[in-house]
């Protein structure tokens, strides 16, 4: 007992003023004694200098102006118009004040102080009236009316400090805990004076305020205006400091003393004297651990001071005893609370840390986290909201610096390196050649930096893993769920808020913490994919993972109303309910599918518009996605609205299901027999189609994951990897012009020393600029666009395309696989294309060839497959199409495919171009035949090749890589199939009509637009139209080219259905083109030489160049039958005129003058052109009394008028009457003059 005693003295300090032993009897009397002195003063009595409530928060009933989102807290605000403004409830009239702002988004925002008096509207906020006074990092100004230059850039995670001092009249901001310096001096102070804090923020920007409620995370002893809890905080103190002394006591029962150890070794050994001194303990500490403030001031600092050590999380059991101490001796509830408000701080501390060399606050922060979640208890803490997935997506963020110098980077990366070769089109040479050694070494020294910071880097992403690791671990059940389950529910709870508020930013996570969320699940999955491969051998390994079908159509996996390939789910259920049973053994109950029209979805849509209109009449909070736009992290929300209008779209609520679902359960109720199933219960891969092998795949969850990663990368992670693409192309263009401006500083004359300094001035900004983007550029390459990131989307390509051939297999049942697959699987290969290169290249991917062909067999049947009915996914395949055949790698995977799938694509390429859109599809035959055609064998336009291309990587600027092989399925194609080629060339011939007549129509619109004097200037969305229109006629131009000299007999044999009609057509439209081109000082001329920007591909050239390549095809290279039908076509066409040919001869001054050897001969026919001209009819008489051109060469039957061939087979397809008596016609003969009439016309 007197070692018991001893032990109590040593715990309990002050002692020395307790005369009397203590005894376990009159412990807790004795530490209420100890708690009670030195009590500070009451709490909440008010300061001098403040005025208003305790606590402040933002005024949400009348200190606001405009739209905005208000958190349940009322200390997180995001914007919802154009510049709302929100003050907070109190103010400050004398004394030194301050409070804190987290910065969640860098956009523009105006935060500082303001009087009552101030009034604002949606153009003028905090800052723009005389009594208030901001901070814009965005622009990087001090506002109070007039603006100044002031301070640093700010970025998201940043704190700002707002300190003002009444009794000298000064504001001063800060940044990070670094001054700006003193911002507005002589404000104006005395009575009837007070300031309150306030912001104004655009849309979509957000931040969380700090006036005190939570420990300043910049203190800089000035007072904030929360009265910080101190009777409690010392209370706290004072108890963590007897914990402390307990655990590093131990009683030696042996000896009978006590002895002095490490706090870190200690052991929850259930010693009773240890307890029973705990619980009294706990019972005053425990309800403290319930406030915020001293969770983060004095639990988290205390719980980081025993990692601060280093070394991984399992070296610090401590931690894990001290969770054991917290579920033995604290209530349930008050766990859960003080573990959530831990998480909670260490969220935001985590986000709002600067970056530093090391990384170390991140690296802090996230150790602490891990030795949490470590705890057994876990399971506990998931399912009661303690580590709410969708809020902890922060935690799996790296946040870029915007600041290289205060991060670190200068001296871990301190030599830079850029680009400074580059080839014909602009772009960066990988490896060049003509490198200096001094060239070299900087790179090479800069790729040491790179790797050093790419290291510091991967220290923190795996600490990331490491977190999603233990989340995902399913053999942790012990009274409810296991870890990966609860996980699983709450991550398709995320999808589920991120796919249903598109329409509203404000309610999305953002992209970038979407983008490292995504690696670091990858990783996560992939390790408990090769676990689980290890312990079942005959399951598939990850690199071979791919969803099964069942899981688009089993109703196991909801997928909240986003679109299948064939239509709404609920059509689908209808219209293949047959397949479901004899495919997949699905039976649909009749009762459960109910008829959904669109009426039915009104109402629906009214109804919830109304309860909402109801809810916010009656100043009920917002429901809002609950977690990460607001940095607070509030669970609810308040809109706010000067006008009393919500701007958000009506919806139904999350959790409803829908009408015809079926065996579809809401994400809460599943467990965990509903996703991997049983003995008799296929859980998740219910109704297994004979098609899909039966091979266990993985942990069903895993397969619901992978789905869910899938889908997270269509929501915004392609959006953002774009993005981010734009520092490497800063790089670029500075590197561009340094290296301008260097070469302008060689050839500048000595004797313009003015000239050589501007220019070294340009070269030194140049240089700066440089040396700040490519250590950011380092920076992204490491966190977004290294080689194991880039691994992680190709994974992600080939688990998509692996899907979609399984679907695709089920017949059918491949319209029920949701649109985003094929969506993923063409946005990730554009991507690796795109995004990765220089720094990574696709070709050093494992079994890339193999992947690219996969992926051309995927576009090249489903671009036309019936059983996808979207327009926007149908467009997107055509355009995934259009782009892989322009680049000659993709283009040869294309060539690769299976034979019959080549010629199937092809076929549904010459299909007619009436009743869908054509213009790809043009766009595709002319990319197959560009390099083949006529002089059509440049990258970029003649006359455009002294600018510089906006962007060199777009598909149209590629070189020509025309494919021989496919060039011949269609010839085979159109040879064979005679009703497909007329109707093909028909649509073509009528398209191309269409198009040039447009373009004439506008090309006159914009001359008369430019000749009036008032107004000298035209519409640019005329201008894009207008040069669209002109390309589409080119482009056609070129695919009658392509087919004429592929396939001429469809021309020139006219033993062909339609082929003289054909030709009739072509001869015409080309007639038409030369005439409106060729025509000197004609209107297409003076609209070129107006060189309007936009306009810049309309030139004589490219159409000129086209035309030519027909003509050269059907005069010059044909037999001697077929050039003659030809030419006496072409010359019968009224619209014909020789000066055009002339023209492109280039004789009498004409603009095209080519010397091309196949042209000369074209002089041989213009003679017997002449010849022919003469013999041609006439007498009227002679003559088609339809269109007056040609000569009559049919006879309709039984009515005996007649006409020319042409016009009567271009009537019969459309009508079966005669043009003059209305008769039927039943046949159609050929009609040839008599010879007497022939001579009598001669002789007359």
């Amino acid at each position: 007992q007197d070692s018991f005693d001893s032990s109590l003295f040593i715990i309990f300090l002050p002692l020395l003023l307790y005369r009397k032993p203590l005894s376990f009897q009159d412990l807790g009397a004795h530490l209420e004694r100890l708690l009670s002195e030195g009590e500070p003063t009451e709490d909440n009595q008010a300061a001098e200098g403040r005025l208003g409530p305790q606590p402040v928060v933002l005024d949400h009933t009348s200190g606001f102006e405009g739209l905005l989102f208000v958190d349940d807290d009322l200390l997180g605000v995001i914007g919802h118009s154009n510049f709302s403004s929100i003050r907070a409830t109190t103010c400050v009239f004398k004394g030194k004040w301050a409070y804190e702002v987290l910065i969640s988004s860098q956009g523009l925002m105006q935060i500082g102080w303001c009087t009552l008096n101030c009034r604002f509207n949606q153009e003028e906020g905090v800052g723009d009236t005389p009594d208030s006074y901001a901070y814009d990092g965005n622009r990087v100004r001090k506002w109070n009316v007039t603006t100044t230059n002031y301070g640093k850039s700010w970025a998201a995670g940043d704190i700002v400090s707002c300190l003002i001092d009444l009794d000298e009249g000064t504001i001063t901001f800060c940044l990070n805990g670094q001054s700006l310096g003193t911002a507005f001096t002589n404000i104006k102070t005395g009575p009837g004076v007070a300031y309150f804090p306030a912001i104004s923020l655009s849309f979509k920007e957000s931040v969380a305020f700090n006036f005190g409620s939570r420990p300043l995370r910049y203190p800089f002893s000035i007072d904030g205006l929360v009265n910080p809890p101190a009777t409690d905080l010392t209370k706290a103190q004072k108890l963590l400091g007897y914990i402390k002394n307990v655990l590093s006591t131990a009683i030696d029962t042996q000896e009978e003393r006590l002895v002095e150890k490490e706090c870190a070794v200690w052991r929850l050994h259930g010693e009773p004297t240890v307890l029973i001194t705990l619980a009294h303990i706990f019972n005053h500490f425990a309800p403290l651990m319930c406030k915020v403030y001293l969770v983060e001031d004095v639990l988290m600092n205390f719980l980081l001071g025993i990692l601060e050590g280093g070394g991984s999380v399992d070296e610090h059991p401590l931690i894990q005893q001290l969770l054991d101490l917290f579920w033995l001796l604290m209530e349930d509830y008050e766990v859960n609370e003080c573990l959530k408000q831990l998480m909670m701080s260490l969220l935001r501390a985590y986000r709002f840390s600067p970056i530093i060399p090391d990384l170390g606050f991140q690296i802090h922060y996230l150790r602490l986290t891990t030795a949490i979640l470590h705890h057994e208890k876990r399971v506990v803490s998931l399912t009661n909201g303690t580590f709410d997935v969708l809020r902890s997506v922060v935690f799996f963020y790296i946040k870029t610096p915007l600041r290289v110098k205060e991060a670190g980077l200068e001296e871990l990366i301190p030599t830079t390196w850029w680009p400074t070769h580059f080839d014909k089109e602009g772009k960066d040479e990988r490896e060049p050649k003509d490198e200096s050694a001094d060239e070299r070494l900087r790179r090479r020294a800069y790729e040491r930096g790179c790797q050093r910071l790419k290291k510091r880097i991967e220290v923190v992403e795996e600490l990331q893993v490491q977190i999603l690791r233990l989340l995902l671990n399913n053999k942790d059940k012990t009274t409810g769920e296991a870890s990966r389950y609860i996980f699983l529910n709450k991550f398709r709870k995320f999808l589920q808020e991120n796919a249903s508020n598109r329409g509203h930013p404000t309610a999305l996570c953002p992209p970038e913490y979407m983008v490292c969320f995504l690696h670091r699940l990858i990783t996560a999955v992939r390790t408990c994919w090769d676990e689980g491969n290890r312990k079942s051998p005959g399951s598939i390994r990850n690199e071979e993972a791919y969803v099964p079908p069942q899981l688009f159509y089993n109703g196991k996996v909801d997928y909240f109303d986003l679109q299948r390939l064939g239509g709404l789910l609920s059509h689908l259920k209808k219209t293949l309910k047959d397949d479901l049973a004899s495919k997949a053994n699905i039976i649909i109950d009749p009762a459960e599918i109910q008829t959904t029209s669109m009426d039915d979805l009104d109402e629906d849509e009214e109804s919830g518009a109304a309860q909402l209109r109801k809810k916010q009449a009656m100043g009920g909070a917002l429901a809002r996605p609950s977690w990460l736009s607001s940095p607070t992290l509030g669970r609810a929300n308040r809109f706010l609205s000067t006008a009393a209008v919500s701007l958000m779209t009506p919806r139904r609520p999350l959790t409803q299901p829908e009408k015809v679902k079926v065996r579809t359960l809401t994400v809460e109720q599943r467990t965990e027999e509903d996703i991997e199933g049983s003995h008799s219960n296929d859980g998740l891969l219910l109704g297994r189609p004979l098609e899909e092998p039966d091979q266990p795949i993985a942990d069903k969850s895993l397969l619901e994951i992978v789905d869910g990663i899938v889908m997270m990368y269509n929501l915004s992670v392609h959006q953002q990897l774009g993005k981010m693409v734009v520092v490497s192309d800063d790089v670029h263009e500075y590197a561009v012009a340094l290296k301008d401006t260097e070469e302008k500083i060689a050839r500048c004359p000595a004797r313009r020393p003015d000239i050589l300094e501007e220019l070294q001035k340009s070269q030194k900004v140049f240089a700066e600029k440089l040396n700040h983007l490519s250590r950011r550029l380092a920076w992204i390459n490491a966190t977004i666009y290294s080689k194991e990131k880039m691994l992680d989307v190709y994974w992600l390509l080939c688990v998509c395309i692996r899907t979609i051939e399984h679907a695709d297999n089920t017949g059918s049942l491949f319209a029920f696989t949701p649109e985003f697959y094929l969506n993923v699987a063409m946005n990730a290969y554009s991507a690796l294309k795109n995004y990765f290169s220089p720094a990574n290249s696709m070709e050093e991917l494992p079994g890339y060839e193999e992947t690219l062909t996969q992926l051309a067999a995927i576009l090249a049947k489903h671009f036309a497959d019936p059983r996808i009915v979207g327009t926007d996914i149908k467009d997107s395949l055509m355009q995934a199409l259009a782009s892989y055949v322009c680049y000659p790698q993709s283009l040869r995977a294309v060539e690769r495919i299976p034979e019959e799938q080549r010629v199937a694509m092809m076929r549904n390429l010459l299909a007619p171009y009436e009743q869908r859109p054509w213009a790809q599809t043009n766009w595709i035959l002319v990319r197959l035949w560009r390099g083949c055609g006529f002089g059509y064998r440049y990258t970029r336009l003649p006359h455009l090749l002294k600018t510089k291309p906006e962007d060199a990587n777009l598909p149209s600027l590629q070189k020509p890589c025309p494919s021989l092989l496919l060039q011949r399925h269609m010839a085979q194609l159109l040879s064979m199939d005679k009703d497909m080629a007329a109707s093909f060339l028909n649509s073509v011939l009528n398209q191309l009509n269409w198009a040039f007549s447009e373009f004439i129509g506008m090309i006159q619109e914009i001359q008369q637009a430019a000749e009036r004097p008032e107004r000298n200037f035209v519409d640019t969305r005329q201008l894009k139209v207008c040069a669209t229109c002109f390309d589409l006629s080119v482009s056609l131009l070129r695919v009658l080219e392509m087919t004429v000299t592929l396939v001429p007999e469809i021309f020139l044999d006219w033993s062909r259905p339609s082929a003289e009609l054909l030709l009739r057509r072509l001869a015409q439209l080309l007639n038409q083109v030369l005439n409106r081109v060729t025509a000197e000082k004609n209107l297409f001329d003076r609209v070129v030489n107006l060189r309007l920007p936009g306009l810049e591909s309309v030139d004589h050239y490219p159409i000129l160049v086209a035309v030519t390549g027909i003509l050269v095809r059907i005069l010059v290279d044909g037999d001697r039958q077929g050039t003659s039908r030809a030419a006496s076509v072409l010359l019968s066409d009224p619209c014909f005129q020789l000066h055009s040919i002339q023209h492109l001869l280039g004789e009498g001054g004409g603009v095209l003058r080519m010397s091309f050897g196949p042209l000369s001969h074209v002089s041989l026919f213009m003679s017997r052109m002449f010849s022919l001209s003469v013999l041609q009819p006439t007498s009227e008489e002679d003559l088609c009394p339809i269109c007056y051109a040609h000569s009559i060469s049919a006879i309709f039957k039984p009515c005996s008028h007649k006409s020319c061939k042409a016009c009567i087979n271009q009537h019969l397809m459309n009508n079966k009457d005669c043009f003059f008596c209305k008769a039927t016609i039943t046949g159609v003969e050929d009609y040839s003059k008599p010879l007497t009439e022939i001579d009598t016309t001669s002789s007359l």
